[in-house]
């Protein structure tokens, strides 16, 4: 499974990366390929505070729907709205494609979340 050491993740199959002073978040690959073929991406609410474990967006494929949640506490800044018209993109690049950015209340929330190889134990 390609895991990237430049990020860190959720027990629940997102993704956060540092990108200057926000976070860009997204699902893993597990997840992706979990999902099987994505149809859509979005229920993204930009401006929202929410907390780390809300809800904020949904993926929906072939198979099913999956709630993403948020892994740090703070603000909704944007949403990828190239997902609107490409969701698919998130099976094809799981790591390049992002869903949402956020603006962290803690950046050391960041710091307290799994390593690539801890995530890696979860899915094995």
């Amino acid at each position: 499974m390609n895991l990237p050491n430049d990020r860190k993740y959720t027990k629940s199959h997102q993704w956060i990366k540092k990108d200057g002073d926000i976070f860009l978040v997204g699902i893993t690959d597990h997840a992706q390929e979990q999902l099987g073929d994505l149809m859509f991406v979005g229920d993204v609410e930009e401006g929202r505070a929410v907390q780390a474990g809300d809800v904020v967006a949904v993926v929906e494929s072939v198979k099913t729907a999956s709630d993403v949640y948020a892994p740090v506490s703070g603000k909704v800044l944007a949403f990828n709205k190239d997902l609107e018209t490409r969701p698919e993109s998130l099976n094809e690049a799981p790591y390049a494609a992002w869903i949402l950015k956020l603006e962290a209340d803690s950046a050391s929330d960041f710091d307290n979340l799994l390593g690539a190889a801890d995530y890696a134990s979860l899915t094995d």
